[in-house]
Order: structure tokens, then sequence, then C-alpha cells
């Protein structure tokens, strides 16, 4: 069994403490209608139920949130539904891209460095049992370049040191001997972490959701509605009539949560546009494949990237918040202004770089809370409700560890984390999670 995550609430309960969870029986009973069975709920429902499947967990959003939570509660014990509007890993989500980052430095937060080294072994495992030809996981390492006397890449150094995490610092003459190729003139000393890597995104969440069906989850479309009352609830109605049954119910719907819960969540969640471009290497380079080229962030720029992973092409985003977005019917279609921005960075940073050309483009969405810092808390008004999300650009790693205490939340043995609790969320953008 996977050692528990120690030094925060996932290190308090092993999983295999988890009680099994209620089971539902109380809640129906199945009515013989003509010549098949409807499951009706003695609930404030008025329609019947379209499905016999019971559970006793109900996960809204099938993101890397609410798969890996989906994960964790079955391990668990639990019998759990998944549900999603638009299926896993989708274009429209924000687990739908190609690739993301996982890397441990987050400043003076280390919270989010000890969720992020749990993650790490849980990703790991997932592509280990995943045989598909393509690796989920690059263990390319991630290079941070910033300028000398940056307050934020000093406290990451610290944090890093001071937790026995795996960093080293690179000063001008190393890196230029590593990454010849990369220009770092203006880069006086650098961190690279050897233990992190890139995630294959959409196929990660699409690998994991096909192995919680093959386990018994109940995988399924369906756009769910909110609750229409106040207190305890026992079903989840879909906008096709289905109503969904269960003990307790996990809103895992990223940027969606605040048109769910428009008074409570739409002024501390804001959905933003956020782009990612993949430009092509020169014809047989492999200078810009991985392992030579590790994942990078470049702080001053506000831009990120990702080696050229799976011949896609070298992939830089813009950290920097775009305008307020709606992940339904947003336009995605690439701007000008957002490629000359990372044609003008790529050409400086990689000079052999500079007239590549475009072959990708995607327009997705971080779903932000005031400092970053994520959600995880009960939702005030329904006992049995938690609300999973705010993964403010950064979220996608820490999926096996936020599912992970998610579930011990609800089985009420996890220590609440006060930076996840509704209670921190702003209504004024003051961003401190990066």
């Amino acid at each position: 069994m996977r050692e528990p995550l120690k030094g925060s609430a996932l290190g308090q309960f092993p999983l295999s403490a988890l009680p099994r969870f209620a089971r539902l029986v109380r809640y129906a009973a199945l009515v013989k209608t003509s010549t098949k069975f409807t499951l009706r709920v003695h609930d404030r429902f008025t329609g019947p139920v379209q499905s016999l499947f019971v559970s006793d967990v109900v996960v809204v959003g099938s993101g890397v949130f609410g798969a890996w939570t989906a994960h964790h509660l079955l391990r668990a014990g639990a019998r759990v539904t998944l549900v999603d509007a638009y299926g896993p890993g989708n274009s429209r989500s924000s687990s739908g891209d190609e690739s993301r980052i996982l890397r441990y430095g987050y400043g003076s937060d280390e919270i989010y460095s000890r969720f992020a080294r749990h993650s790490r072994a849980q990703w790991r495992d997932l592509d280990a049992r995943t045989d598909d030809g393509r690796p989920l996981w690059h263990p390319c390492g991630v290079l941070w370049l910033a300028p000398d006397g940056d307050p934020y890449a000093a406290e990451t150094l610290a944090t890093l040191r001071a937790g026995g995490y795996a960093v080293e610092v690179l000063d001008d003459g190393a890196l230029r001997a590593r990454y010849p190729h990369v220009d770092t003139r203006d880069v006086t000393r650098a961190m690279f972490e050897p233990e992190g890597g890139v995630i294959m995104a959409r196929r990660s969440v699409q690998a994991l959701s096909a192995e919680l069906l093959r386990s018994g989850v109940l995988v399924r479309h369906g756009r769910a509605e909110p609750p229409s009352t106040r207190g305890s609830i026992s079903g989840v109605r879909l906008i096709d009539g289905t109503a969904l049954a269960a003990d307790t119910f996990v809103f895992a719907c990223g940027a969606w949560l605040p048109a769910l819960f428009p008074e409570l969540l739409g002024p501390r969640i804001t959905a933003t546009r956020q782009v990612v471009m993949f430009f092509g290497p020169p014809p047989g380079d492999e200078r810009f494949t991985s392992p030579r080229m590790p994942a990078w962030i470049d702080f001053a720029s506000g831009i990120y990237g990702i080696p050229d992973l799976e011949g896609r092409g070298i992939k830089v985003g813009i950290d920097t918040h775009g305008p307020r977005f709606d992940p339904d019917s947003g336009d995605r279609t690439m701007d000008g202004e957002s490629i000359d921005k990372a044609r003008a960075w790529l050409g400086r940073r990689f000079p052999s770089m500079a007239a590549a050309p475009l072959v990708e483009s995607r327009v997705c969405q971080y779903e932000n809370t005031s400092s970053g810092d994520f959600l995880i808390d009960r939702h005030p008004d329904h006992e049995n409700v938690w609300l999973v999300g705010g993964g403010s650009g950064h979220g996608f790693k820490h999926g096996p560890a936020v599912g992970e205490y998610v579930t011990q939340l609800i089985a009420g043995h996890g220590e609440p984390i006060p930076a996840f609790a509704l209670s921190a969320k702003g209504t004024v953008a003051q961003r401190a999670v990066y």
C-alpha cells in the first residue's frame, strides 16, 4: 500500500481506515411499472430516476480533480458515479490540453510541494499500468529561469532544500554547458528540478476514466443542475431529467463552478482565457526533445514551456491571466497578439527557433480563485455537498493528492487545510500562488 502523504492532512489516516460508505437503500424502492423497473427516490424529486445504478457518491466533473476523487473513493469502498457534460478530457475542459508540467517549487507554500511529490508517485503508477505504447509521464525535469535576486525563486530554493526535495542550482557556466541551444545571457543562476517532468494531460484523464469504468464506476455524460433547495440533498438532476441518487455529492466542475453556484462562487472563481502554442523545430533537430530539453518556467516573461513531445512541437504557454471566458461558448480561435508574443519570446530564448512555424494552438481556461489557492470545502448550505476546484492554472499536477484529500474529508478523517477553505476565498484578485 502506498504510504500516505506526511506532514499534512493526507498523512493523518491511511485509506484502509476509511469506513465503507452508507448505502442508499433507505432512499429508494424499486417500483415495477409495466415491463420494466424504475427507481423512484423518496425525496424532493418529482420524476423518476432513469438508472438503476445506486451510488454512495456522485462526482460531477470528470477532469483531473473529479477523476482522481472518484479513483480514491472507489479504493475506499464507495460506489461512485462520475458524470460530465462533455466527457473526460474534452476540449472545453482545463484538463483537455495535451500536456502539463509537474514541479515541486512553489515559493514558501510547501503544502503544494508536498501535494506535488505525493501526486508524482501516483502519476507514475498510472503510467505503469496504462499500456498503449505511449508514456503518460515524461521525466524530463523542470528548469526555473528567474532574474538575479528574484524573491519568489529564492523562497522556492529555500523551501525545497529545507524539505529535502531534489533541486540543483546552475550558474551561467553550467547552464550554457548543459543547454547550449538556449540563450540564458540574462540569467545568472537557475534551478533545475530533476524529479519534475510532464504529464500527458488529456490522455491521462481519459486513461484514468477508462480504468474507473472497468472497475465498476458509472461514467456517463450529462449536465448537472445545482441543488434547488437548502439542506442535505439526496440526488442531483441532469438537464435531460435523469436524477442521480447518492449520500454525498462532489462538484469538481472547474470553470463551470461559478455558473452552477453563481451567488456563492460567481464572485470567488473567475474563468480566464489562456493560450498555448506549439512551434515546429527544424527537421531532424532533436535538441528540443525530451530528455535533451526539460520543461521550463521563465518567470520574468510570464511564459512556461514544454519540450517537443510526441512530435507536436515546442509548447509555449502564456501564464498571464487573460480576459474572462465562457467555457461553454467562448471563441477558441487563436489571436495574433498572443502568437506574436510567443514568437518573440521563442526567438530570444531559442535563437534557432526564431523562424519556427506555428504548427498547433489551443485556447483553454484557468479557473482562478483570488489568491490561486484551491477551493476544497463543504457547501455552506448543503452539508453533504463538497466543492472542489479553483485549480488556478497550476492544479493539474496535484490531481491525485487532491482526490485523496477530498476522500478523507468526506469520510471525516481529513484535517482541513485553511488555505483551501471557502472562507479564505476573496473577491478581489491578489494572485499569490503560481
